[in-house]
C-alpha cells in the first residue's frame, strides 16, 4: 500500500488580498508531490482551523502581507490546540519582520519564510519537518 502524501492547507488569513505568491506555493507544492487545499483569501482563523481538521491535513501554511500575522498566525494555533489537532504543523510567511519571528515561533509556529524564500527551500523544509499523520 502506498504511502499517504503529505497533505497541505494553504490560507489567507484575514483581510490581506494579495494571493499570487499563495497560488504560487500551491503549484509548487503540488509539483513536488504534496496534495494541496488552498482556501483562498479573507479567512478567518476559525475558518482555517476548521478547514484544517475536516481535510485532515498534515501542514496549514498561512501567507500575510498586511501586518496581522502577530494575531492571526498565532489565533490558528490556539484554534487546532483546542480542537485537540495540536499535530498539525503551523508554518507562516509574508512580510514578517525580525522582531516579531520569534513571539510566532514561541506562539507554536514551526517555520517562517520570507519574500525571497526559495521554493526547493520550503519544500525541503517540508519533507525534512513534516510527515503524514496517521
Amino acid at each position: 500500500m502506498a504511502e499517504r502524501k503529505i497533505r497541505i492547507l494553504l490560507s489567507k488569513p484575514g483581510l490581506d488580498g494579495h494571493d499570487r505568491g499563495a497560488k504560487v506555493l500551491a503549484r509548487c507544492f503540488r509539483d513536488a508531490g504534496f496534495e494541496v487545499i488552498y482556501t483562498g483569501c479573507h479567512q478567518t482563523p476559525e475558518q482555517i482551523a476548521a478547514a484544517a481538521i475536516q481535510e485532515d491535513v498534515d501542514l496549514v501554511g498561512l501567507s500575510c502581507l498586511s501586518g496581522a500575522h502577530k494575531y492571526l498566525f498565532p489565533q490558528v494555533v490556539n484554534l487546532l490546540k483546542a480542537e485537540g489537532a495540536d499535530d498539525i504543523c503551523v508554518i507562516g510567511g509574508g512580510i514578517i519582520p525580525e522582531q516579531d519571528m520569534q513571539p510566532l515561533y514561541d506562539a507554536g509556529l514551526k517555520a517562517l519564510f520570507t519574500p525571497g524564500a526559495k521554493l526547493d527551500s520550503l519544500v525541503e523544509w517540508i519533507n525534512t519537518n513534516v510527515t503524514p499523520r496517521a
